[in-house]
């Protein structure tokens, strides 16, 4: 019988209080790793309890932070308590992301900007900064979507800088592969999380009609995913996109 046991390693999570994040978190401490996940320090609260709710039943193998994604003395303040804490880092995985839809007519340079940084420069600042930490042998992995592959209407940000991280992984798998260090993404469909669910019921059916499968993803399908990406078995996979769609786009 083949498992994937992580027991020993030491797992982050960006954006790990809700949605795919939330899902990763829990596959990856159910295979025996010890997770850390970060939440945005926001004025009602809502990014902490997500992330407290998602380690809540874990005890010492969980750790919860304040720590905004778009800072990296943030970030770095973060990585630095989990090493403290539990001695190493084994495993990133870049899943923080906003939504700002608009058509490019109407979208706002603030609309634009704020994509960007979050789903895009974030991931190259998180991924820098962890590099300080992350033991050799390790694991990065960053959510993309099908949005940077095919464009959605409506998210010429969001598909922009899904992109780039595309192009990113494939850049940061050739730099760390010396330290053995594989990076990969994932890049999936919609998927019925909080914001697969925001997408409008007539738009949501027209994308349905598209997949082979005929119907959405769930997030404990791609954390399954990314849990391989994360494990032994994918030794010698390395700057791959992943394409977890249903057969939507292949």
């Amino acid at each position: 019988m083949v498992s994937i046991d992580l027991t020993g390693k030491v797992a982050v999570v960006t954006g790990g209080g809700q949605g795919l994040g939330k899902a990763t978190a829990s596959r990856l401490r159910q295979a025996g790793a010890r997770v850390a996940v970060n939440f945005l320090d926001d004025a009602d609260g809502i990014g902490r309890a997500g992330a407290e709710e998602t380690i809540e039943t874990w005890g010492a193998d969980g750790l919860a932070m304040a720590a905004d994604v778009r800072s990296r003395d943030d970030m770095k303040r973060f990585f630095a308590r989990i090493k403290a804490e539990w001695g190493r880092v084994d495993i990133l995985i870049n899943n923080a992301a906003i939504l700002r839809d608009r058509t490019l007519r109407k979208m706002s340079d603030d609309e634009w900007d704020a994509v960007v940084e979050t789903n895009l420069s974030s991931v190259f600042r998180v991924s820098q900064t962890v590099l300080d930490f992350l033991q050799d042998g390790g694991r990065i992995v960053n959510m993309a979507s099908i949005s940077g592959v095919i464009g959605f209407y409506g998210q010429a940000n969001y598909s922009s800088a899904k992109a780039g991280v595309i192009a990113l992984t494939k850049v940061l798998s050739r730099e760390l592969a010396s330290r053995h260090i594989t990076v990969n993404a994932v890049a999936p469909g919609v998927v019925l999380t909080e914001m697969g669910k925001s997408i409008p019921t007539e738009a949501r059916e027209q994308m349905l009609a598209q997949i082979p499968l005929r119907r959405f993803g769930e997030p404990d399908e791609i954390a399954s995913v990314i849990l391989f990406l994360c494990s032994d078995l994918a030794s010698y996979v390395t700057g791959q996109t992943l394409h977890v769609n249903g057969g939507w786009w292949a």
